[in-house]
């Protein structure tokens, strides 16, 4: 199975990685950050802005590979402070439409530039 890859004009990977990758239509997304495309760097402010961004990301992504949010069928969601799954519930509850994908939240010592919160996805 060849991956097609997925890019896109207003993000760029930061390693040796693709941003998402399409194996015979089922798209793995890796993992984002909110870094704001405009400036390249870190979106500062709470977990709720932040998170606001990382699905600015996405959608960007989802985008580019001709999909929309409705394709997403698994979201994994990383963050630095279990504290802060309240605050990221709020903002992810209007992202998706019912019935919502399947999820899993992790709590990690840390991520990339310091962000509070980092999610990857998986769509067809």
């Amino acid at each position: 199975m060849a991956r097609k890859e997925i890019s896109s004009k207003d993000i760029a990977a930061v390693g040796p990685y693709s941003l998402g990758v399409n194996v015979d239509g089922l798209v793995f997304f890796s993992g984002q950050i909110p870094i704001d495309p405009k400036t390249g760097k870190l979106v500062e402010g709470d977990v709720k802005a932040q998170t606001e961004q990382v699905f600015s990301n996405i959608f960007n992504l989802l985008e580019s590979a001709g999909l929309t949010p409705d394709n997403v069928q698994k979201v994994n969601v990383f963050l630095t402070d279990m504290n802060d799954f309240q605050a990221m519930n709020e903002v992810y509850k209007n992202k998706f439409n019912k019935p919502y994908p399947a999820r899993s939240t992790l709590g990690v010592a840390a991520l990339p530039l310091g962000s509070k919160v980092e999610i990857e996805i998986i769509a067809k």
